[in-house]
């Protein structure tokens, strides 16, 4: 008996979020990102540009290994999905905005403000 014979039927888990309902923008400017901050303003304008009028919902600043909503990821321990990804998308995220190949990542949410 050969060792997949022996092992249990298993379902893989997805490694990557189901991204298929949003606009994914990947920006690599030119020049390094200085920080958080002028990250959020270049992915503010993005959105802008795109969505007319974003609410952020959730981001990612991986130099500080910092997320908001803060903690998200502490219920996603050793899942293949961080936590302010799921939150964004289980909150109506239609955009997401990366820079810098996840340095900075933006999760966006179109707001009708009329």
């Amino acid at each position: 008996m050969s060792h997949t014979e022996d092992s249990p039927t298993s379902c893989p888990i997805s490694s990557e979020p189901d991204l298929s309902n949003l606009t994914v923008v990947e920006l690599e400017p030119d020049e390094r990102v200085a920080d958080y901050r002028t990250a959020m303003r270049i992915a503010n304008v993005e959105a802008e540009k795109l969505i007319g009028q974003p609410m952020l919902l959730s981001w990612y600043d991986r130099d500080r290994d910092f997320e908001s909503p803060q903690h998200a990821s502490e219920c996603h321990q050793g899942s293949a999905v961080p936590g302010y990804v799921d939150y964004g998308i289980h909150h109506g995220a239609t955009l997401k905005v990366d820079i810098e190949h996840g340095r900075f990542v933006f999760f966006y949410l179109f707001v009708d403000f009329s």
